[in-house]
């Protein structure tokens, strides 16, 4: 009786082993096309849908027969720039955890820009990434990640409130462009960008100490492992990450100046860096889904520049044009690469 039982048992684990080991192949072989597919036809339909996308798509093709093209160029070299400085601090950032290569980085960044399409706030983007993480690193990383996001916030505010300076004393000085109710709130929201400033500042640069008052808190200390290396990031690696972070806002606003030059918005350069900072910041504020962003970006690139430009129709086909190409160009080259993607390894 005892070796019939033995062996019921072990045919009982074979077959459970034998259909997990299907099941992995299924997931492996099956999701990413499936997602691939999912995202191709999501991507399709938002386009579709865009209203003002058909008009700016022509306006674009159309100033391709003037001397100004390399600005377009210019910006898709800068796309790649842009998504590569993401990788590097991603890489940077989860070293404590897992070595990665630049080139997996890449991968995941791509992956995760074409998840983050149709989430709220792109969260499908850290979902994106961390399948390339290995079993057990997955949920470590997410902590990770958002140390990386909070670093890019960081910095747009610190600039969005410098910039949002500018926009205030521009209409103080210029009463025909403002009503009174604006001004009222534009102080508000000065005051609230700062006061959010300073409260990411002291909370970035105390990450370690505030993880170990975290895991003092009874609920919490049972998941401490998911946020314990956050200690491990002394000032060095968080000013790295800063560095990045900075760059890659900067490589941002040039795209921005360079299309709005080759739409012929007639504005001095530094005007535009303030106006877009500022239209950085507003984007930042707003919660949105990344494939309706191109009518939001419309609407604030038109509110702010209308303030020194009326070419309404070049604001427009700049925000379409960095909407293509930082977004929707990346992911679909992200959702060609969770194409090969395994998902499920042990």
């Amino acid at each position: 009786m005892y070796s019939i039982s033995c062996l019921h048992r072990s045919l009982q684990y074979n077959n459970s082993s034998f259909l997990n080991k299907q099941l992995k192949i299924l997931l492996n072989y099956f999701v990413g096309p499936i997602i691939f597919i999912w995202l191709c036809y999501s991507i399709y339909q938002q386009l579709v849908e865009q209203k003002d996308l058909k008009q700016s798509w022509q306006t674009i093709l159309n100033t391709f027969e003037s001397a100004d093209q390399w600005r377009v160029y210019a910006v898709a070299a800068l796309m790649m720039l842009n998504w590569g400085l993401e990788a590097k601090k991603w890489q940077l950032l989860m070293r404590p955890i897992q070595s990665l290569t630049y080139r997996r980085a890449f991968r995941a960044v791509f992956s995760g820009q074409a998840l983050a399409l149709g989430t709220p706030n792109r969260v499908g983007e850290y979902v994106g990434r961390v399948v390339y993480m290995e079993d057990g690193n997955r949920l470590r990383a997410l902590s990770l990640s958002a140390v990386g996001s909070v670093a890019q916030l960081l910095v747009t505010f610190f600039l969005g409130l410098l910039s949002m300076c500018y926009v205030y004393f521009l209409l103080d000085n210029n009463p025909a462009l403002s009503h009174p109710l604006s001004m009222l709130w534009l102080k508000g929201l000065l005051a609230i960008i700062f006061s959010s400033t300073i409260l990411l500042f002291l909370f970035y640069y105390n990450l370690a100490w505030i993880t170990k008052v975290f895991e003092k808190i009874p609920f919490i200390a049972k998941y401490s492992y998911l946020i314990q290396k956050l200690e491990t990031l002394h000032s060095k690696e968080l000013n790295n990450i800063i560095v990045l972070s900075f760059i890659r806002y900067s490589v941002y606003v040039l795209q921005y100046l360079l299309l709005y030059q080759f739409f012929g918005i007639n504005v001095i350069w530094w005007q535009i860096i303030c106006l877009t900072s500022v239209q950085l910041l507003i984007m930042t504020l707003v919660p949105s889904i990344a494939l309706a962003e191109v009518g939001i970006r419309g609407k604030v690139s038109i509110t702010l520049f209308s303030l020194l430009s009326a070419n309404s129709l070049g604001i427009i086909a700049t925000a379409a044009s960095v909407w293509l190409i930082n977004l929707i160009v990346p992911a679909l080259a992200g959702s060609l690469m969770i194409l090969g993607l395994r998902i499920v390894r042990k």
